[in-house]
């Protein structure tokens, strides 16, 4: 019949537009983590301190910034799939500029550009995953965020296979070349099609024209309430991505100079948060079923807060990478259900708000880390991470019935 192939035809559009925002996802933690396990290389490279390497990481911030204040409306005028995949070439081809410097005003200038394309891209997926969510009806956005973690950890587990051997050029280098490759073959899907329309809004001609001309007109306005809950909502997406931010950034760090390890050993640190975080998400659609958010995020902020004590303070390297791994379970789904949940209250406009405050989390905390390690210590810089997780769940249990749905 007519009807049910029309249906059909939607469905197996939305399954391959999942494929394919899911392999961006995936392909941006890979080329995340391959440049985090290789930071203590090109630190020792351009020889900077501390404080140095904080102020260079901070180039990943303010690029990161400056372009996701943009890249809403970029998505706006030109439709969220085109930008992800224009955002995914440029962050694939900056990766390998880092181990190109020798300085850290080189370093810094290098990862603006870098911190441009993964911010941008971090928002248009955003962007492409809550249309793709709410056209499909079902809680499925911490899956786009376990490939993801998925990515960081198998992006981690080569680095460190290849640390002692390979060099950051040859390294970073050969991820451009896969990231090229994986969005020449994703790119096509998200450029034929584009972000669906939920299905209790009718698929005609006019329906299309009026999504168009929304997107056009930009976000619709906010009360005052609602702005403040999603403001709210980002907070926590930022409290929690700090730690991310900080561990993938200093997590090597510690393990290799305060514990001694050797950079593969330092290398796997990242791994074991990656897999416990891609392990979490992967669960993360049936704990939102049967916990509830608001316990999801109390509880997760609590695992982390314990977590991240122990892998900051410990004394030996297994039980740091025991608590790194408890960190990442406990951190898993609350980003993803911070975004959520703003999408669920105010529509891409809500989504882009929180995703920029919870990015701009991720984006500060290796920097912070950097000018706390040179003020007190690395070990003691890291219990922020524990501090702003234990904050996070403390304001999702005070605001647990406004922020309800």
């Amino acid at each position: 019949m007519p009807g049910h192939d029309s249906d059909r035809s939607h469905l197996r559009v939305l399954r391959v537009l999942r494929i394919a925002i899911t392999a961006f996802f995936a392909l941006d933690g890979f080329v995340f983590a391959g440049w985090v396990v290789r930071i203590p290389a090109i630190k020792e490279q351009t020889g900077a301190s501390p404080g140095a390497l904080g102020l260079a990481l901070l180039g990943v911030s303010a690029g990161a910034v400056v372009t996701m204040m943009l890249t809403g409306r970029l998505c706006r005028r030109f439709g969220s799939h085109p930008v992800t995949v224009a955002c995914a070439v440029l962050l694939s081809l900056s990766v390998a500029l880092p181990p190109l410097t020798h300085s850290a005003l080189a370093l810094g200038g290098v990862l603006l550009i870098f911190g441009a394309a993964f911010g941008g891209i971090n928002v248009a997926f955003n962007s492409a995953a809550v249309d793709l969510v709410a056209a499909l009806g079902r809680p499925i956005m911490p899956s786009f965020h376990a490939a993801f973690s998925l990515g960081g950890m198998v992006g981690a587990g080569a680095g460190s296979l290849v640390a002692d051997s390979l060099s950051p050029t040859r390294h970073l280098l050969g991820i451009t070349v896969l990231g090229l490759l994986v969005t020449a073959v994703a790119a096509p899907t998200l450029l034929r099609h584009e972000p669906p329309t939920p299905p209790d809004r009718a698929p005609d001609r006019n329906d299309r024209e009026s999504h168009r001309n929304d997107r056009e007109a930009g976000p619709r306005r906010l009360d005052g309430r609602t702005r403040g809950l999603v403001v709210v909502l980002g907070l926590i997406a930022g409290c929690t991505a700090y730690g991310e931010g900080a561990l993938a950034d200093w997590g090597a760090l510690h393990l290799e100079e305060d514990l001694d390890t050797s950079p593969g050993v330092a290398a796997i640190g990242y791994t074991c948060f990656a897999l416990a975080m891609t392990i979490g998400r992967l669960t993360g659609t049936t704990l939102l079923e049967r916990l509830g958010r608001t316990t999801v995020l109390v509880a997760g902020g609590t695992t982390a807060t314990a977590g991240m004590l122990l892998g900051s303070l410990a004394p030996s390297v297994w039980a740091t990478l025991l608590g790194f791994a408890v960190t990442g379970l406990g951190l898993a789904n609350i980003f993803p259900v911070a975004i959520e949940r703003a999408g669920a209250l105010a529509g891409p406009s809500g989504v882009a708000t929180a995703s920029t405050l919870g990015y701009l989390g991720m984006l500060l905390g290796p920097p912070a880390i950097g000018f706390m390690a040179e003020w007190f210590s690395l070990p003691t810089a890291l219990t922020s991470v524990a501090v702003l997780a234990a904050f996070a769940s403390a304001i999702a249990f005070t605001t647990r019935h406004s922020a309800a749905k």
